[in-house]
């Protein structure tokens, strides 16, 4: 029975889509005040639980990474380091996008995420993409250069936070040998590794309260553990695209947040931008389905 990891997912992506309301009520607070305690609070627990929860895990990927080549090992070090920086950077464009420029924007980003993960894809890893994907492409193209006509900072920073968390994404492709949540255990230590110097210098503007590390708890705990938790189960009994699909679920509760919560207002091009490229995201997901549809009817034949 598959339901459970369905239902996890389901979970990890609208937990996410409900991001903006915890963030919005901390726009009094600089993006790296959040970003530094979240990313410190996330290690801190995650390793706690690596350490005293998942001991008998933690020993026996000890035991496989020293068991692979030389070649291997510096792969998955740089892989993993390189996951760490493009984290820490999207979180805090992300987070600074959410409260400084608008929620829209943040709704934007992961919409075109799956779409640019996959002509990374593409160009990176030479995976294939059906005709009717490269279709969606150029939909989606025409959606953001549309959306650039009214307004260009919105489109730039969705841009950024979708191209980071597309490098993301791809350089998971070649990171599959180890145990995933102590991969993203490591992940988050090294974006706090690459923080560090920032954090000890950084003189932040603000008084921090209670309300402040209350929420900050809340973050690192139902924000990002959670939903990275519930994503790595949902990965043991479904494919790596099937779980792709539902990533939509985060931008358009996030859309509608925006208009309906936040009251941000929508012009009837961007509407029709964003239309675009909901259409192109179906179409791209058509494809890929129908592929595998064609071959599960060839392999029985």
């Amino acid at each position: 029975m598959k339901s459970k990891y369905y239902i996890a997912v389901i979970t990890a992506f609208s937990i996410w889509g409900f991001f903006s309301l915890v963030l919005k009520s901390l726009d009094s607070f600089s993006a790296f005040d959040i970003l530094s305690y979240r990313t410190i609070g996330s290690v801190l627990i995650m390793l706690f639980v690596s350490l005293a929860l998942r001991l008998k895990a933690l020993k026996t990927n000890i035991k496989l990474f020293k068991s692979i080549t030389a070649k291997d090992k510096r792969r998955i070090i740089i892989i993993n380091v390189l996951s760490g920086l493009f984290l820490a950077l999207n979180w805090y464009i992300y987070i600074y996008v959410m409260n400084n420029v608008s929620v829209s924007a943040t709704s934007l980003a992961y919409l075109i995420c799956p779409i640019l993960t996959m002509v990374l894809a593409y160009l990176l890893l030479k995976e294939k993409l059906f005709k009717l994907q490269w279709v969606s492409v150029i939909l989606s193209l025409i959606g953001c250069l549309l959306l650039s006509l009214g307004n260009f900072t919105d489109l730039f920073y969705s841009m950024i936070i979708a191209f980071t968390y597309a490098l993301y994404l791809v350089l998971q492709r070649k990171n599959q040998e180890m145990d995933r949540f102590l991969v993203l255990t490591c992940q988050v230590f090294f974006a706090v590794i690459f923080l560090l110097p920032f954090i000890i210098s950084y003189d932040s503007p603000n008084e921090k309260t209670p309300f402040f590390y209350g929420m900050l708890a809340l973050i690192a705990v139902v924000f990002t553990i959670i939903p990275m938790f519930l994503n790595i189960y949902a990965l043991r009994g479904l494919n790596s695209s099937v779980v792709g699909v539902f990533i939509y679920l985060n931008p358009l509760i996030n859309f509608m947040l925006a208009i309906f919560y936040f009251d941000e207002k929508v012009s009837f091009i961007e509407a029709i931008c964003y239309l675009l490229i909901i259409i192109s995201i179906v179409i791209f997901n058509f494809a890929a389905i129908k592929n595998r549809i064609n071959r599960r009817r060839a392999a029985h034949i």
